[in-house]
């Protein structure tokens, strides 16, 4: 009898113990499915806000291929921010950690904000014949190119000026530690003992 009402508890407990994991679940899917209603509502209106200002913006002097070009230096100079800023030493305050947060999610906003904001003045596919937001827009698809080739050339000219500069720095600290072996003063304490 002890061992019938034994199971018995530890059924309950069991049953329980699932019901708790059924909401649990349920509440998971539902937080999905309400965050990927965000993010298809925010991706809408994304593209529709660059569908109405990008004829305003390639209209401006210099045209699309100069909009285009300074859209792509900012987002180079943007993601080498963010690569700053976020290997920066971790130790400090909790607002210069805050601070150096704040400055990465920047840059990594002036990194990807041109280059989604130029896909999404670009005409969609699967688009209905009558919905005229779907068109093309004149002049996106040269500055879409420009974007391009200008974020391609400079990014690979900084990656190339970084590299340089690191090689001459490592020259540097070598012959540095080669005049100090000269002196005696590079060897280590065991090697300097007679």
């Amino acid at each position: 009898m002890g061992k019938q009402a034994g199971k018995a508890a530890e059924r309950g407990t069991g049953e329980r113990f699932r019901a708790r994991d059924g909401f649990g679940l349920a509440g998971m899917i539902l937080l999905l499915v309400a965050a990927l209603a965000v993010l298809l509502l925010v991706m809408g209106l994304w593209k529709r806000f660059a569908r109405e200002t990008a004829p305003t913006l390639v209209n401006l002097p210099g045209g699309s291929w100069t909009i285009g070009g300074a859209l792509g230096l900012i987002s180079v100079l943007g993601g080498f921010g963010a690569l700053r800023c976020s290997a920066a030493s971790p130790a400090g305050t909790r607002l210069t950690r805050a601070l150096r947060a704040v400055g990465t999610a920047a840059c990594c906003a002036a990194a990807f904000g041109p280059f989604f904001y130029l896909l999404g003045a670009l005409p969609g596919k699967n688009c209905r014949s009558y919905d005229t937001s779907c068109s093309y827009l004149p002049g996106t698809g040269s500055a879409f190119l420009a974007y391009v080739v200008s974020a391609g050339a400079v990014g690979w000219l900084l990656y190339r000026w970084g590299g340089v500069r690191d090689e001459a720095r490592a020259v540097r600290e070598r012959e540095r530690l080669r005049k100090l072996r000269k002196k005696g003063k590079g060897k280590s304490r065991a090697a300097r003992r007679p």
